[in-house]
């Protein structure tokens, strides 16, 4: 009997919660990285160089870093579906606006303070489903929930390249089109998720009593175990130890993630062919990324093993890099970035599911923004370096390997950070004993 209630509420939560969180993050992500095609013509038209457009597009990420961590924390109090709905608003608004930048003050202005506006949006998502999911389940949920970046770039981008081909209607670039349609679902959702979400489970009118009572019951149960390992204050969320390791593992994923989002039209674009093609090659690695996260992460919860699962992706998305690198015609180029975007997204669900295991509260929402927030500085660091490197040197290469080095540096990283909890724990039993 209760196996077949645990079945049915978690089917329950998932149908209710996943695909609307997924659709939320496909439009987040959309609006994030769509200034890498509309650099096809807007760097033409305002006359950006490499470096200029790394660092606008890389500056995104110093607003997200400065207001992550206060975000998270309001979202903690007042609920996610209020404060998720404020974040997609504003965002919305901020990355229509895009489309009006003049130069170069107006485009780091603009990319900054839509990175204030999305601050807090993913690792609110992050902490929401800790609260609907118990953590055995939460590697694969998290999972089917970031397929929605990968998705987002497999139909964002044909759609993207096809706005493009609204240049001169009504004497508008197509850049500038782009921008606008593009935001208007942020702004529309934003106001659908104040009628969707619920913040708790206690909340959840479409959970029948006995659903409600397991869930919360069996939730209940994981927090009173954790209670004696997991930090709860906001200030040990925020200084733990492994809070800032797996902040620097999740720069390095970062570094690959939004050099892939933000330069990789322009690096197949290198290769002659048109936006439209341009559009329909930069899907193809993403649809197959989204089949490989979701086997990974399956992989990862029924095993019960994060660390591997992590170390094994980065060091994959770091040889598809270095692969990129010297890579020159249509195949080897797509195969390469396919093998990037299947490495980075693998690597994203375990590596969500590792700090929920030790904090819980304020601690994990202010640990996850933590992480989030100093990781996605990665974000920034990233595109900006594919940006000098290529103006200085005339070429991609180095600043793909640049970030390949980044992976390399994440996994030794989450190496050392469980060979550090495994002797943690040994202490501990053997104290206990």
């Amino acid at each position: 009997m209760t196996c077949k209630l645990e079945q049915r509420v978690l089917r329950k939560i998932t149908w209710r919660i996943v695909p609307f969180i997924m659709l939320l993050y496909f439009i987040a992500f959309l609006d994030r990285v769509n200034i890498g095609f509309a650099a096809l013509t807007m760097n033409d038209d305002l006359g950006f160089s490499p470096t200029v457009f790394g660092l606008g597009a890389g500056i995104f990420f110093l607003g997200y870093f400065l207001f992550e961590v206060p975000s998270n924390l309001i979202l903690h109090k007042v609920g996610a579906r209020i404060w998720i709905a404020r974040v997609m608003i504003t965002w919305g608004l901020v990355s229509g606006a895009m489309a009006f930048v003049q130069g170069t003050t107006s485009f780091y202005t603009l990319r900054f303070l839509l990175g204030v506006a999305e601050a807090g949006f993913f690792p609110g998502i992050i902490l929401y489903l800790s609260y609907w999911f118990p953590a055995q389940r939460r590697a694969q949920v998290t999972a089917i929930f970031m397929a929605a970046a990968p998705i987002s770039t497999a139909l964002g981008s044909p759609i993207s390249a096809a706005l493009l081909e609204m240049n001169g209607l009504m004497g508008f670039r197509g850049w500038q089109w782009m921008f606008v349609l593009e935001a208007l679902p942020a702004v529309v959702f934003g106001v659908v998720v104040l009628f969707w979400l619920t913040d708790k489970p206690e909340k959840a009118k479409w959970l029948d009593d006995e659903e409600r009572n397991w869930l919360m019951a069996t939730l209940a149960a994981e927090q009173s175990r954790k209670q004696a390992t997991a930090q709860h204050s906001v200030l040990k969320g925020l200084l733990d130890p492994r809070v800032l390791a797996l902040a620097l593992v999740y720069f390095g994923t970062s570094a690959g993630l939004y050099t892939l989002g933000i330069w990789s039209p322009q690096i197949i674009k290198t290769l002659g062919i048109s936006s439209m093609t341009v559009g329909l090659l930069n899907a193809v690695p993403a649809v197959i990324a989204v089949m490989a996260m979701v086997v990974w992460a399956r992989h990862s919860d029924r095993t019960n093993e994060r660390p591997w699962h992590v170390i094994g992706a980065c060091l994959l998305a770091a040889c598809g890099l270095l692969f990129a690198g010297s890579a020159t015609t249509v195949v080897t180029v797509i195969l390469a970035l396919t093998i990037v975007n299947c490495g980075i997204s693998a690597s994203k669900p375990p590596l969500w599911s590792m700090p929920t295991l030790f904090l819980s509260g304020p601690a994990a929402a202010a640990g996850i923004a933590t992480i989030n927030s100093i990781g996605n500085l990665g974000g920034f660091v990233g595109p900006f370096m594919i940006g000098v490197i290529k103006e200085h040197s005339g070429s991609y290469t180095w600043g793909l390997w640049f970030v390949a080095g980044l992976l390399v540096l994440s996994s030794l990283t989450v190496l050392l950070l469980s060979s550090m909890n495994k002797k943690a724990a040994a202490a501990a039993s053997a104290t206990h004993v």
